[in-house]
């Protein structure tokens, strides 16, 4: 019989394991060994290689041997949990040095075997490596992460810590650039979560006025405020059970702040003019385009609701950091916009791909998402030509900014000529803007401007 908590050996067996050691012979037999036992194994013969193998395709387990040249087991695990943090490592010493087993499991190395490996305890270590890290997400059903289309390793070790923290209520903080698919990643975080069953709520905080955003996310009593004719149940109620994805969070208004920090440490909500709280259970995710650190040292962002929406943070790189994604991203969504106008369109040719590839892309995936809008309606050819893209392209630089964008470039050219009127002299620039010098200062370090450069030349 099978322990209790622990997977059945056969449901382990779909594995992928990779299987590294610089003595080819071994690793022959190594191999055939786990294959007799049902498991996908893939080798390599020395660190690096192993590294590349990681970059195309990620196994369940590594199991590694430990003196090997260039690149030993314990240096190949630390690399490995940079890339890919939460991969099990289990590594092989011909040694049994005591030293390098207590140095390599206090560094999170999974298991640590001597040679000759007994058959036994080396599948017993395997099965239960893969059933400790078995999660929602990790039984071979990738259906959470289906909005997510990518190939980049940095994407990858992105999502996988996704997964990780899926299982817990902590708090996740997705940073990155506007555009990136920050939401997409709250929501593929909520459906690989315990309570993927109940709703996921997204709101933009810089979307709405500061009381229609109180009003919304906390609720109101009839007669709170002129206009509220009944009453109003806020998204955190409505998301009970399940999650609310606060977007652009860094836009949220200090009292705001201060009354959404009461509802996280309380765990219940007091609608706006009511005297009774309601306890709710969400999780929390937040995302962010702006520097929430910069923010707080400004007194723009309160520093405890901060470190209580920060306990994770999830970088998202932004599309030209992660260009083997731009022809993969473009077919996909290719064949989208084509099912839904142009069927007899196939997708882009090679030129247009490679364009496409070589682009900047400082609207990242949005944008990505507009330019093949833009070339599926007006293509009358089955494959988009790279003329076609570069019209597209073009299109999009002239395109209307989002009020955020077009506010944030004033400011800076505001500033800038005020600087250059002045040439830098921040008292008399901010008596021209009409801001104490304190907030003049916090305008010049947001739009990262030196009064120093705008001075005259001695």
């Amino acid at each position: 019989m099978t322990p209790p908590g622990r997977p059945s050996a056969a449901g382990q067996h779909h594995a992928q394991i990779l299987l590294v050691d610089d003595d080819a012979s071994l690793l022959k037999l190594l191999g055939m060994r786990l294959e007799s036992r049902g498991y996908r194994v893939t080798t390599a013969e020395s660190g690096r290689e192993a590294l590349r193998r990681l970059e195309t395709a990620r196994p369940d387990l590594v199991l590694s041997d430990m003196r090997m040249d260039e690149m030993d087991g314990l240096a190949l695990f630390q690399e490995i949990q940079r890339r890919v943090p939460g991969l099990p490592v289990i590594i092989l010493t011909a040694h049994g040095s005591i030293p390098d087993a207590v140095s390599a499991t206090r560094q999170g190395v999974f298991g640590f075997l001597t040679k000759p490996v007994d058959r036994d305890e080396l599948f017993s270590t395997i099965e239960d490596a893969l059933a400790q890290t078995s999660t929602a997400g990790a039984d071979g059903d990738e259906s959470w992460r289906e909005a997510i289309i990518t190939r980049s390793p940095e994407m990858e070790r992105i999502l996988e810590q996704a997964r990780m923290v899926a299982g817990s209520d902590v708090s996740v903080l997705i940073t990155g650039p506007s555009g990136s698919g920050k939401e997409l990643l709250a929501n593929a975080i909520h459906k690989v979560s315990p309570r993927a069953g109940k709703p996921f709520i997204a709101i933009n905080c810089g979307a709405l006025p500061e009381q229609l955003l109180e009003s919304e996310l906390f609720g109101h009593a009839r007669g709170a405020f002129t206009g509220a004719v009944s009453e109003h149940q806020g998204l955190f109620q409505a998301a009970d059970g399940g999650t609310l994805f606060l977007d652009e969070i860094g836009d949220m208004p200090l009292p705001l702040q201060v009354k959404l920090l009461r509802v996280l440490q309380d765990r219940q909500v007091r609608p706006l003019g009511s005297t009774a709280s309601v306890p709710v259970d969400v999780r929390l995710i937040s995302a962010t385009h702006r520097d929430l650190d910069r923010a707080m040292h400004e007194g723009e962002f309160r520093e405890d609701l901060y470190y209580r929406l920060n306990v994770v943070n999830l970088r998202l790189p932004p599309l030209k950091e992660r260009a083997e994604d731009v022809p993969l991203l473009a077919k996909h969504l290719v064949a989208q916009a084509a099912a839904r106008h142009k069927p007899f369109v196939k997708g882009f040719s090679r030129e247009a791909l490679n364009l496409l590839a070589s682009s900047a892309w400082p609207g990242n995936v949005r944008q990505l998402v507009n330019v093949v809008e833009q070339c599926v309606a007006l293509t009358s050819a089955p494959m988009i030509p790279e003329a076609l893209v570069a019209q597209a392209l073009a299109a999009e630089e002239n395109a209307l900014p989002t009020f955020n964008d077009a506010r944030a470039g004033f400011e800076r050219r505001y500033l800038v000529k005020v600087l250059k009127i002045t040439e830098g002299n921040v008292t008399q620039a901010a008596r021209i803007a009409g801001r104490n010098r304190t907030d003049f200062y916090k305008l010049l370090a947001r739009h990262e401007l030196e009064p120093s450069a705008f001075k005259p030349a001695s």
